[in-house]
């Protein structure tokens, strides 16, 4: 099985969507390096923030939605409580229609959110991917280690060494999934080198050590962000700091996932500020949930980050600060609009839509729906058509006035003479 690490993501949509984000990235590098500046620290946060101007539309979209749903949770939760305890299908589709008639009052449809979200979900994805093997999607990255593939190849036994080496920590790459006779995967393994890895490199091929020197030097050199190497873990800079007495990289790499944390908490209380309260128990329940979720996902976040590359730590931190930063532009922006507005705006989307697609207007439909039978037209007919009609009906009465005894038409002659005599 060979490594697929350094040869993009394949997984589908996600897979072209790290394509796609591959190339802005390998985009600001380059712009980066005419000026330059070889920091790919400095390269993710630029990526970070281009990636979120571009689907500001798309969080604008999920936030009008949040606050609708604010205002529609106490109609749809009288809908729910009207309905309780009922299962049978002609109470279930009532409820179905009066919660349609809710949305269609606010202009907006149920699946409105999660639409935004699952758009937005392999792009983000895919960050993580284009982060986490930057060789793999920029040229210039890769072509770093490119002079010292080539010398590690002319070793002799030098795959052995590859493999040993790859299949101890941090790498963790068995030779029996992954081909080392593959130069992609050989990058993928040099790119998860740390401090510790280099010098066991030196020792296994001592031939090497000034190409080895030669490597490190232009990879700290790109890699490094504020002190810290960003390709290596918080937990390992930690210790390397400690043993070292370096204690301002110590607290930079502590800072990493604590601010990654503590960011993305704050992303998210900031987002629920639209969030309507209610005395329901089962919305309350939900609410009560989500609370734990907004707790735990950051505590999580901490511990990904002490033991994943600080550059995720930075995208992660990032990412939240951002998203803050348009959280709260955003909020301001929707405070000021009237709901009565964003229900116009809304409904008159939702009537383009419904034009563009050749759809009867939700209206029109109502009024169709509660026609009266009465009302529609009798189709009309010549004179000879309405003159061959009255000559079968009185052909088919005298047939059953003669009708024989016991036969359907006999009873039903029966019938007639009995409600003539109630008259």
């Amino acid at each position: 099985m060979t490594g697929i690490l350094m040869t993009q993501v394949s997984t589908p949509i996600i897979g072209q969507a790290a394509w796609l984000l591959g190339k802005i990235m390998d985009g600001i590098y380059r712009v980066m390096d005419l000026i330059g500046i070889h920091n790919l620290g400095v390269c993710i946060i630029l990526l970070t923030i281009v990636i979120y101007t571009l689907l500001m539309p798309l969080t604008i979209k999920q936030q009008k939605f949040s606050k609708m749903s604010a205002a529609m949770n106490p109609e749809l939760q009288k809908v729910q409580q009207k309905y309780k305890g009922k299962n049978d299908q002609a109470s279930m589709q009532k409820m179905q229609e009066e919660t349609q008639l809710v949305y269609e009052k606010y202009g907006v449809s149920p699946t409105g959110g999660c639409l935004s979200m699952f758009i937005q979900f392999p792009i983000l994805w895919a960050m993580y991917y284009v982060i986490r093997n930057i060789p793999a999607y920029v040229g210039q990255v890769k072509a770093v280690y490119a002079p010292l593939l080539t010398s590690i190849m002319a070793q002799d036994g030098w795959q052995k060494v590859m493999e040993k080496i790859g299949e101890a920590k941090p790498i963790l790459m068995s030779a029996s999934k992954y081909d080392y006779s593959d130069k992609n995967v050989l990058i993928d393994v040099l790119y998860k080198f740390q401090t510790s890895t280099w010098e066991t490199l030196g020792k296994k091929l001592p031939d090497l050590q000034p190409t080895i020197d030669s490597t490190v030097d232009t990879l700290k050199s790109m890699n490094n962000f504020l002190g810290l190497n960003i390709a290596e873990t918080p937990m390992n800079l930690i210790s390397n700091g400690v043993k070292a007495g370096a204690w301002g990289i110590v607290i930079m790499a502590v800072l990493i996932p604590v601010l990654s944390g503590l960011s993305q908490y704050l992303s998210v209380k900031l987002s629920q500020q639209t969030t309507a309260v209610t005395n329901n128990p089962q919305a309350d329940q939900m609410a009560s949930t989500m609370k734990t979720m907004n707790v735990t996902l950051p505590l999580v976040s901490v511990f990904m980050c002490f033991t994943l590359p600080t550059g995720l730590g930075i995208y992660w931190v990032a990412s939240a600060v951002v998203r803050m930063v348009q959280q709260f532009f955003i909020n301001k922006h929707l405070n000021k609009i009237p709901m009565d507005e964003l229900i116009k705006e809304n409904m008159e989307k939702a009537a383009e839509k419904r034009k563009n697609k050749n759809e009867v207007d939700a209206s029109n439909v109502n009024k169709m729906a509660h026609k009266n039978v009465k009302n529609i037209h009798e189709p009309v007919r010549t004179a000879a058509q309405t003159k061959e009609l009255e000559e079968k009906l009185e052909e088919a009465k005298k047939k059953n006035e003669n009708a024989k005894a016991g036969s359907l038409a006999d009873k039903a002659n029966l019938v007639k003479r009995f409600n003539e005599g109630q008259k």
